[in-house]
């Protein structure tokens, strides 16, 4: 397999799996610290606000290379096998019907929601 559609693989499963997470933190039956763990995982992907800053050489796109896949890693492990199933379900199913568009949308409202908290908080 070539490295480029390797690459392109890994970033749909990336993605999917996003997706998959952001419907298993609407499960009712999800536990709280997979909860918890996966609202900072899905927000953190989302946003463009990262802990190192992009314009650092190397680095900040470590933290994109390296952080988020573990992260995402770790919020499935702590996530019932059911949950996740269904979660991944809901998610190829999303992806299938909206292939048209993106989830950035859903990426920039949050962020600009958080945005908004903090300058809140700020004032």
């Amino acid at each position: 397999m070539k490295i480029s559609r390797l690459v392109k693989y890994w970033a749909e499963l990336l993605k999917r799996d996003i997706l998959a997470l952001w419907f298993a933190l609407k499960n009712p039956q999800m536990p709280f610290i997979a909860k918890g763990i996966g609202f900072f995982t899905v927000a953190y992907a989302l946003s463009p606000i990262d802990l190192i800053p992009d314009f650092i050489p190397i680095l900040g796109l470590l933290d994109d290379l390296i952080l988020v896949p573990i992260l995402i890693w770790l919020t499935i492990r702590l996530t019932p096998k059911e949950i996740l199933n269904h979660s991944r379900q809901q998610a190829k199913e999303w992806l299938t019907f909206n292939k048209a568009k993106t989830f950035i949308n859903a990426g920039i409202i949050i962020v600009v929601v958080l945005w908004l908290m903090f300058l809140w908080l700020l004032i």
